[in-house]
């Protein structure tokens, strides 16, 4: 099953997350510590976001977000809107680079207190003609990221457990972001692609990949349960290796989870294909044939802001093995996940200007 998400060639669909200015990463921070209400952060939220809006409007994206500006991370936003979780409990989680970023774990069963994005994406709705790309995590990335075997056990004995009672929750935030008419919803799942790297999974005690692999299907599958079969809105999966300030926590090709991509019920996987952390795209000759390609053809740990031509070179090597009808472009991830991630704003602009100028050059020559 396959639906495209526009009538136009090369659609240009923003992954998510922007680079915050260092005052709303302030304000983040003073939400998180009580130092401002969640209803002050709000309204000063609400007078910044636009400017986040229009750089994605005047970079020329067909699909654009809030980017992130509201959250403390991607997968922290599911904490934030239900109840159950400790805060900073977890020290990161094997994964290199993330010792100074901790994180909640989930202690107690778990009870929604609110929606995770739908208020942001109806302010968003409101305030931009552009179609819309809003990201949820998906629940095999919560479960890996915020069950842990010392603070965990009691509330939910294993993680796959932890997993499933999550699956609702995730389903219940597509569906309210379909009824919103949010256009495309993304499920965040870089967790997936850790696996590929076997340094990941030896630190991870993971002895049993198929598992895990089948577990995130499990989410995915779950999460878009009667959604997918309607085609009431457009679905894509995105899978990166995780990033903090300019470096992956992991690297290697895609083959030990390409397979799994058919498996799940979404239109489009977005994938970070830029980077050499990748370690290239002939993978892309396992690519399901039912499903739309995301590619990444930017690479934001990168400094140096590609020219559209490297777009258009990056997306016709991948024409050789996805059709042009099949093909979407992005950058290889959000530019700062986390609200510490120390990226630079008006590098982003750039970078994503470059990948609506490169996409423009690539339907002037096959549309």
């Amino acid at each position: 099953m396959t639906r495209s998400p526009t009538d136009q060639l090369f659609a240009t669909m923003v992954v998510g997350s922007l680079p915050r200015p260092e005052w709303i990463r302030e304000l983040i921070e003073d939400r998180k510590a009580g130092r401002i209400s969640e209803e002050e952060a709000d309204q000063l939220l609400d007078r910044a976001v636009p400017s986040a809006i229009t750089l994605q409007e005047r970079a020329g994206l067909d699909f654009l977000s809030d980017g992130e500006w509201r959250r403390e991370s991607y997968v922290k936003i599911f904490s934030d809107a239900v109840d159950g979780f400790q805060p900073d409990l977890i020290q990161g989680a094997g994964v290199p680079g993330r010792a100074g970023l901790p994180y909640p774990a989930v202690v107690r069963r778990i009870e929604q207190r609110r929606l995770i994005t739908a208020g942001a994406a109806g302010f968003l709705r409101d305030h931009t003609n552009r179609k819309l790309n809003v990201a949820v995590p998906s629940p095999y990335t919560i479960a890996k990221r915020m069950w842990s075997s010392e603070h965990s056990r009691q509330a939910y004995p294993t993680w796959e457990e932890f997993m499933m009672a999550c699956v609702p929750v995730v389903r219940k935030e597509i569906r309210e972001l379909a009824r919103l008419g949010i256009d495309a919803v993304q499920l965040d799942d870089p967790w997936l692609a850790l696996l590929v790297d076997p340094r990941y999974r030896e630190r991870s005690g993971i002895t049993d990949v198929d598992h895990e692999i089948d577990m995130a299907i499990q989410g995915v599958n779950g999460a878009t349960e009667g959604i997918w079969e309607s085609g009431e809105v457009f679905l894509s999966v995105h899978l990166c290796h995780a990033h903090l300030n300019r470096q992956h926590a992991t690297r290697g090709p895609y083959d030990l989870i390409i397979g799994a991509l058919g498996r799940m019920n979404v239109h489009r996987f977005a994938m970070e294909f830029a980077t050499p952390d990748a370690e290239g795209i002939g993978v892309l000759k396992d690519f399901p044939k039912h499903k739309i390609l995301g590619l990444g053809v930017i690479d934001h740990t990168d400094r140096h802001v590609e020219t559209p031509e490297e777009v258009v070179q990056r997306a016709e090597a991948a024409m050789e093995y996805v059709p042009k009808e099949r093909l979407t472009l992005n950058s290889d991830c959000g530019f700062a996940p986390s609200s510490v991630n120390p990226m630079d704003l008006d590098e982003a602009y750039l970078k994503l200007k470059a990948l609506c100028q490169g996409a423009r050059l690539l339907r002037e020559k096959y549309a």
